[in-house]
């Protein structure tokens, strides 16, 4: 019985959505999974950082002076040395850190400007060089700033998910769906199924939950969680899984063949989604947004091109 359920809830679509691009279509998964994925609060950013270049970067800098003033002083900073000691800080104040308290950063390969840096936070969140860089140190010291800023402000009490927050974040739900308050409080529906996600995550932060939805993003927007629902998993039993399942090599490896199906079904399909997710990835990273969703997206695909690639190589 264990072993069927597990199956049901695998993440790849399976030969039932394989072939075709019909579960990639808006509102496909059905109005309570886009209620969950919709209604899900992502991450502003900090007060005052919304707007044009100019804005995000003073705001930028003014966090970053800001942490430094009272962590190291005054003088110059080094803000990736000041990002990987706040992550250490957390971790000594007893922060749950499954994985250590390192930062890690990812260069985009190019031999001339502008460089592209990426940094994944120790949480899993991810966040990308924001400005024209014309160098790699900069690029690194970009997304260095903007990881900080985010990570500091995650630490107010406005960014934890509290009862008052769940209340408001349910209403909005429910005027944007023109649901009922009946809806609310069935686990049934979608927007209970977002209460219940909520409420699951009562006083973890909005980065953390922001991390747990990445998952559920992916599976909504591979069709996976419309291949689940065809494998009669009831909505509860993978809201269950699948938020305590980290986002692992097994899941973008099964998302991945996905890909290479579609892609030989719908020859262009692949290189289509890619062009997209890049594009999207481009304007989410100018924006100091978080990056994980559109980054993991990209991971995806590549894997599934270079898949495609190696089965070429061996057909020939």
């Amino acid at each position: 019985m264990e072993t069927m359920r597990a199956q049901r809830l695998q993440p790849g679509v399976g030969a039932s959505g394989r072939g075709t691009l019909r579960a990639l279509r808006p509102g496909v998964t059905g109005a309570a999974t886009a209620t969950l994925l919709a209604g899900a609060p992502g991450l502003p950013l900090p007060p005052g950082a919304a707007g044009s270049p100019a804005v995000l970067r003073e705001a930028v800098e003014a966090v970053v002076r800001s942490f430094a003033k009272h962590t190291q002083g005054y003088g110059r900073v080094n803000v990736v040395e000041a990002l990987q000691e706040f992550w250490q800080m957390k971790q000594s104040r007893g922060a749950d850190l499954k994985n250590g308290a390192l930062v890690v950063y990812e260069m985009v390969p190019s031999n001339s400007p502008p460089y592209v840096c990426y940094v994944t936070l120790p949480g899993g969140s991810c966040f990308g060089s924001f400005q024209f860089c014309p160098t790699k140190a900069e690029a690194r010291r970009s997304a260095a700033k903007i990881a900080l800023m985010n990570s500091v402000f995650n630490e107010h009490p406005s960014r934890r998910i509290t009862d008052e927050f769940i209340e408001k974040s349910v209403s909005e739900a429910l005027a944007s769906f023109n649901g009922n308050r009946e809806e609310a409080d069935n686990p049934n529906t979608g927007i209970g199924a977002f209460r219940f996600m909520l409420e699951s995550n009562k006083g973890k932060s909005m980065l953390e939950f922001q991390e747990l939805m990445t998952v559920f993003q992916l599976l909504h927007w591979n069709g996976s969680l419309k291949a689940m629902r065809e494998r009669q998993c009831s909505r509860q039993e993978v809201l269950a899984h699948y938020s305590h399942r980290a986002l692992d090599d097994d899941i973008r490896h099964q998302m991945a063949l996905d890909w290479v199906s579609r892609e030989q079904s719908v020859p262009g399909a692949l290189s289509r989604e890619l062009a997209s997710t890049e594009r999207e990835l481009d304007e989410a990273r100018l924006a100091g947004k978080e990056l994980r969703f559109h980054k993991e997206k990209k991971d995806i695909l590549l894997l599934a091109a270079g898949q495609l690639g190696n089965m070429h190589s061996s057909n020939c």
